[in-house]
């Protein structure tokens, strides 16, 4: 086991959308990310508009950390679903309580980005912000648990 740690610092938040995290039904949902670190100016976002979507890390801060499980468990507790280990899953129960997710960019406005259906709630810290790049996506046949697609059908 490694002794490593380190600190991150939030350089944005979340303004709007979303006050509640729900596990369905993003689709159409909009936010800003502020970027509200005094470190960055208008130059940190040149050309981000040419860009359709984001990768966003951020942290799942409304989570209660005690509610944490190793072991495997079925995704939403529902027992129609196989068990399955943590890393398995892609909630928000995560040892760093470290969310990743990929929004539409609607625009730049100075610091702010408007984005489309990113699953993150008003006031979540975000640690970075990267464009999308196609090449990035994955390479060959994507293959998932039939039960992550039930799942996930009315998530966007």
């Amino acid at each position: 086991m490694s002794d490593e740690t380190f600190e991150v610092v939030p350089i944005a938040h979340v303004v709007g959308g979303r006050r509640e995290p729900t596990d369905d039904h993003w689709a159409g949902t909009e936010a800003i990310i502020r970027i509200d670190d005094p470190r960055f100016t208008e130059e940190s976002v040149q050309g981000l508009d040419s860009f359709s979507h984001l990768e966003v890390v951020f942290r799942f801060h409304l989570t209660d950390q005690t509610d944490l499980h190793f072991g495997a468990r079925s995704a939403r507790d529902n027992p129609e679903w196989p068990k399955v280990g943590i890393f398995g899953h892609r909630n928000m129960r995560r040892v760093n309580w470290l969310g990743v997710s990929r929004t539409r960019l609607l625009r730049v406005d100075g610091l702010d980005l408007h984005v489309a259906e990113l699953d993150a709630v008003d006031g979540t810290p975000v640690l970075d912000i990267k464009p999308w790049f196609a090449e990035f996506g994955p390479r060959g046949p994507v293959q998932q648990a039939a039960w992550s697609t039930e799942m996930l059908k009315e998530y966007f």
